[in-house]
């Protein structure tokens, strides 16, 4: 069949078969006489198999491992359920992260104002020094640094110039974004 069959066949993009075929996740694709790609049902079930692997979040290179075991009739579900069990805790990290910047977040939007007032401490949190924003602040003046919390607004003075404000103490989420965003991938 061709590439955009397969495409149709596994629920998946034409653009995505080439890239999982450059990536080694699928076999090259025999051509025609006239050079196009040509699959058969083989090929499907490992599209198939690496879309519905990608819909539970596994990356490439467990993508890769699970196809091989599942190409393999000798594996042992041991070694299956070791890279799910893998992936499980991934997502568990990754939801108890989003779970915090989420707390993080509903907290700004109830610091801010949300009028026509210039000072923001949604901004002046996300400008803050990453040492301003760690839960163990250190102290500025003569008061710690206060954590952001729910439904305390105070009134700012009425000014459209950037107002100074001390820094507050961050979430923990806020401090793990400010991490993630500072060293490279």
């Amino acid at each position: 069949m061709s590439i955009s069959e397969a495409a149709a066949a596994a629920a998946v993009t034409p653009k995505m078969i080439r890239h999982y075929e450059s990536l080694g996740l699928i076999p090259q694709a025999e051509r025609s006489e006239s050079g196009y790609r040509l699959y058969s049902k083989r090929e499907v079930d490992m599209l198939r198999f690496v879309r519905q692997a990608r819909a539970l979040g596994f990356p490439i290179p467990q993508i890769d491992a699970l196809m091989r075991l599942w190409q393999d009739d000798d594996r042992e579900s041991r070694a299956v359920r070791e890279v799910a069990h893998a992936q499980l805790l991934e997502l568990q990290q990754r939801r108890k992260e989003l779970d915090e910047m989420a707390t993080t977040l509903e907290a700004l939007v109830q610091e801010c104002a949300g009028d026509d007032n210039a000072c923001c401490p949604i901004l002046a949190q996300l400008s803050a020094p990453l040492a301003a924003r760690l839960a163990l602040a250190p102290v500025v003046g003569s008061t710690t640094l206060k954590e952001v919390k729910a439904g305390s607004r105070a009134k700012a003075p009425r000014r459209r110039s950037h107002i100074e404000r001390p820094p507050q103490r961050a979430h923990t989420a806020l401090e793990m974004w400010s991490r993630s965003a500072a060293s490279p991938l």
